[in-house]
């Protein structure tokens, strides 16, 4: 009895200690994900990060405890070969030479989107994937969270790393800041708006929205919790960020009117500051100091859409540096920006611009023309990861990705790719059942 009882223990034990390394496996490849789409780590270590991201992953796969599924591997390949045959059709028709190594990075992001996407389909419970994520994002909020305190603290002493597009103030790698474009002073109070891990407070604001999302709508472990990330959001002063905040606020409080009333007091209480700040931030802007933001993210909705007219079939290529040229040359006629103006009630003041750009969404439009744009945000929409609440999902994904230049990297990706995965597992069973 004792020996089959020290026998079970040991059992027990080696199991545990498996299902412990699986799931830190888990957390290493949400998180890189996660900063793979706007991380500063892969913004200054691009390469050498992404090979350990793939690397992780293949290992990951190979020696996974499940068995590969037939069906799901089928649905991967055929994902991959759809995709990066739109990628080849797309570079063969490009109106101008594209540099092969923008493709090869578009191709390391579908790959690394598909293999992560098939790696916790596999075998693994459909809610796996959103419990890590939302493990992680906490961690993300944590740091965001002392990133904004302890800048208060540290902003002397902070020393600057710079990448090709940007300079940064880091405190030894830990906390990252951009006071000479980044520093704001709301209701009197000057702070340091912020980006936390990443390159931008727009891209933190997208995960703690979306941390808000599993939180509020999925997960639904602390009200607590939701106020935490509502503050942090705030930290970001992100006009994206604070829309999309009241926006899940508004509907958060109306699933909740009828469970407590008390709650909903509460809540409204805590939306009123959101909307003033939000309103002090919408007029400046539109019409103060911060205008040429605005400016900035109204003309790269409208101009990449009237270089998709001019070509529409498979765009001007997915090459950022050539779009980038072609932006400089492309000049509005006076009677389009009469249009614009008639339409929408905005003047657009940009010209011309040599900066990439914000709105992902359009710049797939304008690279790649309108058939391959039109299926990718159809797989979007049809992505089988997040469907609780899936209209309210999608448009905190939608709006996320065409304030900042997010679509094609690897955490943002990963819908389309969910979406090709699904209707390729639909058809592939579909047909075993006619046989």
């Amino acid at each position: 009895k004792e020996i089959r009882k020290y026998s079970r223990k040991k059992n027990e034990l080696a199991r545990m200690k498996v299902t412990y390394f699986y799931k830190i496996t888990d957390i290493i490849l949400i998180s890189l994900l996660i900063l793979s789409s706007g991380g500063l780590l892969f913004v200054f270590n691009r390469n050498i990060c992404y090979a350990i991201f793939l690397g992780a992953l293949l290992l990951a796969v190979l020696f996974s405890k499940d068995k590969l599924k037939t069906r799901e591997v089928y649905s991967a390949l055929l994902t991959s070969f759809t995709i990066l045959f739109l990628f080849y059709i797309n570079y063969i028709f490009a109106i101008s030479t594209q540099t092969i190594n923008k493709y090869a990075y578009y191709f390391i992001v579908c790959t690394v989107s598909i293999l992560t996407l098939l790696y916790f389909r596999n075998n693994k419970k459909k809610d796996i994937f959103i419990n890590r994520l939302y493990f992680v994002l906490k961690i993300v909020l944590f740091h965001a969270g002392l990133n904004f305190f302890a800048y208060f603290f540290i902003k002397n002493n902070l020393s600057t790393i710079s990448s090709i597009s940007n300079d940064y103030e880091t405190f030894f790698n830990i906390f990252f800041y951009v006071p000479k474009k980044c520093l704001v002073s709301v209701f009197g109070l000057e702070f340091c708006r912020n980006q936390g891990l990443f390159w931008e407070p727009g891209i933190l604001q997208a995960f703690l929205n979306i941390l808000f999302f599993l939180e509020a709508f999925i997960i639904k472990k602390s009200k607590a919790l939701l106020i935490i990330i509502g503050f942090v959001i705030l930290t970001t002063y992100s006009t994206t960020g604070l829309s999309i905040l009241l926006l899940q606020g508004i509907v958060y409080i109306h699933n909740e009117f009828k469970k407590n009333k008390l709650l909903f007091l509460l809540i409204v209480s805590a939306l009123i500051p959101i909307y003033l700040i939000l309103q002090v931030n919408v007029q400046d802007k539109v019409q103060g100091e911060k205008e040429a933001s605005f400016q900035k993210r109204f003309f790269d909705l409208t101009q990449p859409f009237y270089i998709a007219l001019e070509n529409p079939i498979t765009g001007i290529g997915l090459d950022s540096e050539q779009f980038q040229k072609l932006r400089e040359e492309f000049y509005f006629t006076s009677s389009t920006l009469d249009y614009i103006h008639n339409q929408t009630g905005l003047g657009l003041k940009v010209s011309v611009t040599d900066k990439g750009s914000s709105n992902s969404i359009m710049f797939l439009l304008a690279a790649t023309g309108f058939p391959t744009t039109i299926l990718f945000i159809y797989m979007f929409f049809k992505q089988q990861i997040i469907k609780d609440k899936r209209w309210l999902w999608m448009i905190i994904i939608i709006i996320s990705v065409m304030s900042e230049p997010l679509l094609l990297r690897p955490f943002f990706f990963i819908f389309i790719v969910s979406g090709f995965m699904s209707f390729y597992q639909k058809m592939i069973t579909h047909k075993q059942q006619l046989l």
